[in-house]
């Protein structure tokens, strides 16, 4: 008889299964350091008078033959039979830290396929492969990955949102049923990051214990946290399937999606550092290794006006502004001189560039920038020869009327024609010029996803990825940026593909505060876009000073989106600052490990990253609105080094204005920011640093080195 409990283990956590008769997971949470297989005896539950008769399992598959009465990890059928299988373990295989399960109903002509990683990081990797063993097709209507939680995980935590307001987060307290996360969008999702976190009671920044759950898919998704009426918990998390979409055949395996799972007893802080280390080690992929390029984007500043002359213009102030990379957003190709037309006409306007694109990539070269170029393959307008000549290729089912977004349609990249000449297309672009960036945008939902009569949302999602993965085997050397609307396609699978997000459309710095803290929670900053714009934002019209736009769009990867020749001096030396501020920083900020601070005013937010000797670290407070006390809480200062002592410095503020007649927000500043003062890491992460009363809309930066 083999073993019937197996271990993973890591640093922090630990992962215990018990694999016979069923694969149920037993055990997920703090590195056990006296661990024996009869330790988990302890476990074996009793039976309840008044229910079934025997004990009924939450395996990995949580199936409903086994008395569960909850959400299955399986539903589907074979022509209406074979709906409710019971898989049994029949073979096990554990190297290192990572575990395969093969279970089978030979009744149901079904085997299960179950792979288990974890990452010395304590981040874990799980998927299923279901393998059709009959000789009919099985319709597979769910297949979702089950993972039992402690009882005492009462708080859950997610993120809603919309176009130019992404990652909100929002709690529930779960005592009975079941919360519920639910994407039929046809891509991630503005409104639905595929995430969620549930804990202990209150569970802070820093504080209880977390689970954390990320599904890696671009599609449409379902994620469930569920209690039993017996008080066990569990997280379910599945791409979700149209009617239809779904069959396997004859000895083909379905797999699901990876899900990304991560247990802290450190807070929010613990699990979201646990992911970092996790994709900086395994998943992004740089394709050189070298620092991230300040940006400078033409949309906001020229929109569909291209002009050559007027862009070199552009890109020589950008460059004495520090820029590093210059990238021509849409308007290049034939006949798009607004968002009506034009969609899937890649090829150059000639009337707009009539010596090619090769002069302006040549001149932005000259000047020391890369550059880079804006794309959006599988989207499709009315009014465009590409349509005209092929209306077959457009995602939809037969018969039923079209509804626009953004004046466009969707492209079925399922259709190998379509595919070749998308592929032909971007070829060419990336082949004939010099380009070292795409910035690749997915700017509406899919309504209606099929071909014929029949559902494909999934299908066209791994085309999408099919796609991408073509143009990086012959455009090795070329960096991809998942745009899709701002926020719209977000996840670990789109990351394994590119090298960067666009967080939001928006760069209004207030609500960009809170996009880039909720998008922390599960991405570090070298991969989050995110730009200084304009003093007036183009998304929400607000107004914003220099410094918070700077600020801002510091703690991530940092850009212009706006044109450098129309702003005025002071401006263009704001740009040219925070230009030199981030490159002075962009190494901690990039390698460095993430805090954020738990503030009693919730209208204050404050961040910061600590180099991983532990020598600098970087700290932000930024004040959203006005604050609910006259006085700031000291800001603890997490994650130094408690023996050293660190010198303190104020690296930017909002001019913060002083009066002793009244009238403004304070009459004397902390003694730290007027005296210099070194301060032992203990004292700053325990009792922590006075703060200034700030001005709504307002922050400040604050270094500090060890000495």
């Amino acid at each position: 008889m083999e073993a019937r409990y197996l271990r993973l283990e890591s640093a922090a956590t630990d992962i215990v299964i018990n694999t016979h008769p069923f694969a149920e997971i037993i055990y997920w949470g703090p590195h056990l350091h006296h661990f024996t297989a009869e330790d988990a005896q302890s476990l074996i539950r009793p039976v309840a008078n008044g229910r079934l008769d025997v004990d009924s399992p939450v395996t990995l598959m949580a199936e409903c033959g086994h008395g569960l009465f909850g959400s299955p990890g399986l539903e589907g059928h074979r022509n209406g039979e074979d709906g409710s299988p019971i898989f049994t373990t029949v073979e096990v295989a554990q190297e290192g830290q990572t575990l395969t399960l093969i279970s089978e109903d030979r009744l149901a002509g079904l085997r299960l396929t179950s792979e288990l990683r974890l990452d010395a990081c304590g981040v874990l990797q799980i998927r299923h492969g279901l393998t059709n063993l009959a000789a009919s097709d099985w319709q597979v209507n769910r297949l979702a990955v089950t993972l039992p939680i402690a009882e005492y995980a009462r708080d859950v935590m997610a993120f809603h949102g919309r176009w130019i307001r992404e990652f909100q987060p929002h709690r529930v307290t779960l005592e009975h049923d079941s919360f519920v996360i639910e994407n039929r969008r046809g891509r991630t999702s503005h409104e639905h990051f595929p995430a969620l976190m549930t804990g202990s009671r209150n569970f802070s920044e820093s504080q209880g214990s977390v689970w954390g759950v990320h599904l890696g898919w671009s599609g449409n998704h379902r994620l469930r946290a569920e209690v039993k009426t017996d008080g066990r918990r569990y997280i379910q998390a599945e791409a979700l399937y149209l009617p239809g979409e779904m069959a396997i055949s004859a000895g083909e395996t379905l797999w699901t999606p990876w899900l990304y799972a991560s247990h802290s007893t450190q807070g929010l802080n613990g699990m979201s550092q646990q992911f970092h280390r996790f994709l900086r080690a395994n998943v992004i992929h740089f394709v050189q290794d070298k620092p991230r390029p300040v940006h400078l984007n033409t949309w906001e500043g020229i929109y569909f006006n291209h002009q050559p002359a007027y862009i070199m213009k552009m890109a020589e102030e950008a460059a004495a502004l520090g820029v590093e990379r210059f990238i021509i957003d849409d308007g290049w190709f034939k006949g798009r001189n607004d968002d009506f037309a034009a969609l899937g006409d890649w090829y150059l306007d000639e009337k707009k560039y009539p010596d090619g694109l090769r002069p302006v990539i040549e001149h932005v070269k000259g000047l020391g920038m890369e550059f880079g170029i804006w794309v959006e393959p599988e989207m499709v307008s009315p009014n465009s020869d590409l349509y005209r000549a092929h209306p077959e290729w457009v995602l939809a089912l037969d018969d039923y009327p079209q509804l626009l977004g953004r004046h466009q349609l969707v492209l079925n990249i399922t259709l190998p024609e379509a595919f070749d000449y998308l592929l032909e297309r971007l070829s060419w672009l990336l082949g004939e010029h010099d380009i070292d960036y795409v910035k690749w945008d997915m700017n509406r939902e899919l309504v209606q996803p099929g071909h014929g009569r029949r559902a494909i949302a999934d299908a066209q999602t791994r085309a999408f990825y099919r796609l991408l993965d073509t143009l990086h085997s012959r455009f090795p050397h070329i960096e991809f940026e998942s745009c899709s609307a701002g926020g719209g396609r977000i996840d670990y699978e789109v990351l394994s593909r590119c090298h960067r997000f666009w967080a939001s459309d928006s760069n209004d710095a207030l609500e960009r505060n809170v996009i880039q803290r909720g998008m922390s929670y599960f991405f570090p900053p070298e991969v989050m876009g995110a730009h200084i714009g304009n003093r007036y934002c183009h998304a929400t019209y607000r107004q914003h000073s220099i410094e918070f736009r700077g600020l801002t769009a510091l703690f991530g990867h940092l850009g212009l989106e706006l044109d450098p020749v129309s702003a005025d001096a002071r401006e263009r030396e704001g740009y040219r600052h925070y230009a030199t501020l981030y490159k002075q920083w962009r190494q901690v900020i990039h390698s460095g490990t993430q805090w954020r601070i738990d503030m009693p005013d919730s209208t204050t937010l404050a961040q910061g990253i600590v180099s991983q000797d532990q020598r600098q670290a970087l700290y932000i407070v930024s004040q959203l609105a006005m604050p609910d006390y006259s006085l700031m809480a000291p800001l603890r200062v997490l994650g130094l080094d408690a023996q050293a002592r660190y010198r303190i410095t104020l690296l930017d503020h909002p001019n913060i204005r002083i009066t002793d007649e009244g009238g403004h927000t304070m009459r004397q500043l902390p003694a730290w920011m007027t005296t210099p003062q070194i301060v032992s890491g203990e004292w700053l992460m325990q009792a922590g640093l006075s703060l200034p009363v700030l001005d709504p809309e307002s922050a400040i930066l604050i270094g500090f080195e060890r000495v």
